[in-house]
């Protein structure tokens, strides 16, 4: 098996191989880590929408939701064991162990960017175009006040284009070893469901090292900013080049918790 950790043959018995951990190890962290923002409770003081807006706005029930991620995370492992067992090789594991920090760090890089890419163009494209927005993207937009375990939330067919396509692209342009891809997919999947959590809490790493943030993906969960931030989940890089970058700034609402605000009117755009 490709990057195996081959325990058997240390005379221990059993071994995990790396395509497994990285099927099934970002589906376990989705729910560990939407299930953490679960125990926080309510935390009235930093939530951008009030738990009142969250039970009455959004458009389905969180039991649907639930199923609706369980059934994109099915797609999402099938397609990822089918993507590992054409691109095997058995002797790729002994060089990645040896893989400098530079050679790592640029993988995860670009790894980045280009799920970035895929997601701006197609994301905005779902938008763009009525008759895709309508039948496919529209359901992830039931969720109109964001919480963490709805991050997945999509049309079967946009978790497939948008997620699962755009992860598969990001792992064969960068290069990356299914050893490496155990850490990124498990990364981009804290960050995807943290930028969906509804929270703006303090000392979050996530907003202090990216833009892209729970408050910037808010803004395009609202009726006024549905034609801008696209971007997701990493860096704002495309919105600001294409124009459609909405800056925000959070404001206290007087009965507890923020509320992200676009810093310009779009109702004229």
């Amino acid at each position: 098996m490709v990057g195996s950790v081959n325990i058997d043959q240390q005379g221990k018995g059993g071994y995990v191989s790396d395509e497994v951990l990285g099927t099934f190890l970002p589906i376990v962290v989705y729910w560990v880590y939407s299930g953490l923002y679960l125990m926080l409770g309510n935390m009235d003081k930093y939530r951008l929408h009030s738990k009142k807006d969250e039970d009455e706005k959004n458009l389905v029930s969180k039991k649907e939701v639930v199923k609706g991620v369980l059934l994109q995370q099915i797609v999402q492992a099938a397609v990822a064991t089918v993507l590992f067992a054409v691109t095997g090789d058995d002797g790729e594991s002994g060089g990645d162990r040896h893989a400098s920090i530079f050679v790592l760090g640029r993988q995860l890089f670009v790894a980045m960017l280009m799920l970035d890419t895929w997601q701006y163009f197609m994301h905005r494209y779902m938008h763009q175009n009525k008759f895709l927005y309508k039948h496919i993207h529209a359901q992830h937009h039931r969720l109109i006040v964001p919480y963490a375990f709805g991050a997945l939330y999509n049309h079967p067919l946009e978790g497939l284009i948008l997620d699962t396509i755009g992860g598969a692209l990001a792992f064969l342009v960068s290069g990356m070893s299914p050893r490496t891809s155990i850490f990124f997919f498990s990364f981009a999947t804290i960050k995807t469901v943290d930028d969906h959590c509804g929270l703006w809490l303090p000392g979050n790493l996530f907003h202090i090292f990216f833009k892209n943030n729970s408050a910037y993906h808010d803004i395009h969960h609202q009726l006024y900013g549905t034609k801008y931030n696209y971007s997701q989940p990493f860096f704002v890089t495309w919105d600001r080049i294409l124009g459609t970058y909405m800056p925000y700034e959070l404001e206290r609402r007087p009965e507890g918790g923020f509320e992200a605000k676009p810093v310009k009117d779009c109702k004229e755009h």
